[in-house]
């Protein structure tokens, strides 16, 4: 169902996107007090969330270029906190596993991701946040669904009649 003009669509995608960059700024500033860049913690959080993964997996998942992925997981690797492994079926390929070092870590960066969602609902109350929550993760689906109908065809179907 259409939105209604003047409502939410004058400013809703400027708004999401404002958000979005915000809280990578902040992300970043506060990530910086453990001697880590944003993008070395996602990388850290998505191999910690299915360790094994391949490279090409993992850049895929973060939309990063491989190069720069292979940048990132050479520093991580040379801080001890990941290692890449072969895979037994495939020689070319590297597999990610967290190393024993990057579990401290990984926790205090638990905690900060913690920081910095009560900073972002400072004066929401929870309720309100998980009905926000749902409505981002329905709005999510919305957008996901759309990207998969093919160009130049209609994302929903209006029932014929007659």
């Amino acid at each position: 169902m259409p939105m209604p003009r003047g409502s939410a669509d004058a400013s809703f995608l400027f708004t999401l996107g404002e958000l979005h960059r915000l809280v990578r700024l902040y992300a970043d500033r506060q990530a910086a007090r453990y001697g880590i860049t944003r993008a070395q913690w996602a990388v850290l959080a998505r191999i910690e969330r299915s360790e094994g993964l391949k490279q090409t997996e993992l850049a895929e998942q973060l939309e990063m270029q491989p190069i720069t992925l292979t940048r990132l997981i050479d520093k991580l690797s040379d801080h001890g906190w990941i290692e890449r492994r072969g895979d037994d079926s495939d020689r070319r390929v590297n597999r990610l596993y967290l190393r024993k070092a990057a579990r401290p870590l990984l926790g205090k960066l638990s905690g900060l991701r913690s920081e910095i969602t009560a900073t972002a609902l400072d004066g929401i109350n929870p309720s309100d946040a998980h009905r926000l929550l749902a409505q981002l993760e329905s709005i999510k689906e919305n957008v996901r669904n759309a990207i998969q109908v093919p160009p130049g065809e209609s994302p929903k179907k209006e029932p014929r009649y007659g």
